[in-house]
């Protein structure tokens, strides 16, 4: 298995996974303190060589992240596992790899392992996964992650169990109150300030590299913050918070895949937001509908009921709202769109939109990389050639969404 390289591949149901899946694949969401890649290679412990997934995403490249291969990999020198991004493996629980076989996990074919010098499975095998490539079944203990919801409806569960695993308690910091007996863990370099409060009753809490928290501020567990993040006030609590994010005012229930400037007072709760997304003042999303129903949302194959009842936002890569905007329950909003005017936009956004409530235009693709570029910049990430380039596949591509709409 040393020789072994992991290949992620994005099924159809993960191509489906909007409004994430149109520029990143799913590989690289947060789930509890880590990318689902980061998550399958510490579990299975082999290093993942990249992504099968559409060729839409071709130049896919983000710091520490594991680049696109295309829809169609060919034989390979050395031994490959091809896993979903779906799967959540069990630390351990992969089988003695020595032969071509097929793995299941709950009975759902996810994956294979294709020995150095085989063909692997063709193109619509990763789109379609329920047959056999080689006779031989294996089975690889984890779990299936059927929608991007059951990202956030399970987050701070997944939070807890990490933390069990991976952190010890490291103390309290001069000034801290802490409450409850659960474990509190920072990093060497992180900075939290006296009148902060740590709440540990339900859950963990752990601050990565370079994280700072100004007093006074509430962090409530289970919550994982990011290398490089500050949290500026307010409350903050059932979370992951990505890297070099900006935090203020309340936060509960929610991933933040990074780079996100919330630097001011709003209500975030039970969303899922991609990287580099900018909420203007007061931005705030409903996370609870008045009837307490179960709570749908648009997907690809048409609007989905999800059987949760506590559902917010889910805003895609280098979203950007103005002061003052407000996110009805369940709202999906396309990567590079632009709200602002206060008014409250549809509950389906189609990416690169740019407009005020329903009154909704094109955000020109030149002004968006433009725009893209400088807020990158800021943080010392350029914007790749090959990334440019995605956007500009991503901006065609959903062309007919904005028209429709």
């Amino acid at each position: 298995m040393s020789r072994a390289h992991l290949v992620l591949f994005d099924d159809a149901k993960a191509r489906a996974w909007a409004p994430f899946s149109l520029t990143r694949p799913i590989g690289e969401l947060v789930f509890g303190t880590m990318t689902l890649r980061e998550r399958s290679e510490r579990s299975l412990g082999i290093s993942c060589r990249g992504h099968v997934t559409s060729d839409a995403l071709e130049g896919f490249e983000e710091p520490g992240a594991a680049p696109v291969l295309g829809s169609a990999p060919r034989a390979a020198e050395t031994d490959r596992l091809y896993l979903s991004s779906r799967l959540v493996p069990e630390p351990g629980g992969i089988p003695d790899l020595a032969e071509p076989m097929t793995l299941v996990s709950d009975d759902a074919v996810v994956g294979w392992f294709v020995p150095a010098g085989h063909e692997p499975p063709g193109p619509e095998a990763y789109l379609n996964p329920d047959g056999g490539w080689a006779s031989r079944r294996e089975r690889i203990e984890g779990r299936i992650l059927e929608a991007p919801w059951t990202l956030v409806r399970d987050n701070a569960e997944q939070i807890a169990r990490d933390g069990a695993l991976l952190w010890a308690d490291t103390g309290t910091p001069p000034g801290v109150h802490r409450i409850g007996d659960g474990l509190l863990s920072m990093a060497e370099d992180t900075v939290v300030e006296p009148g902060v409060t740590v709440d540990l009753r339900d859950g963990p809490v752990r601050l990565e590299a370079g994280a700072s928290v100004e007093g006074p501020a509430r962090l409530v567990g289970p919550l994982w913050i990011g290398p490089r993040c500050r949290v500026f006030g307010g409350q903050v609590g059932a979370s992951s918070i990505g890297p070099v994010c900006k935090i203020r005012g309340e936060v509960s229930d929610t991933v933040l895949l990074g780079f996100t400037n919330k630097a001011h007072d709003g209500y975030l709760g039970h969303a899922l937001l991609g990287r580099w997304v900018n909420l203007g003042a007061m931005t705030t999303n409903s996370d609870l509908k008045n009837n307490y129903g179960s709570v749908s949302i648009w997907t690809p194959d048409g609007p989905r009921d999800t059987g949760v009842m506590k559902l917010g936002c889910f805003l895609g890569d280098h979203v950007k709202t103005g002061i003052g905007t407000v996110l009805n329950t369940g709202t999906v909003v396309g990567a590079g769109s632009n709200l602002f005017g206060g008014a409250m936009p549809p509950t389906r956004v189609p990416a690169f939109s740019w407009g005020t409530g329903a009154e909704l235009a094109t955000y020109r693709l030149d002004k968006f990389l433009e725009d893209a570029e400088r807020a990158m910049q800021r943080r010392d990430v350029p914007l790749s050639p090959g990334m440019r380039r995605l956007f500009e596949r991503a901006w065609n591509a959903s062309a007919p969404d904005r028209e429709a709409s």
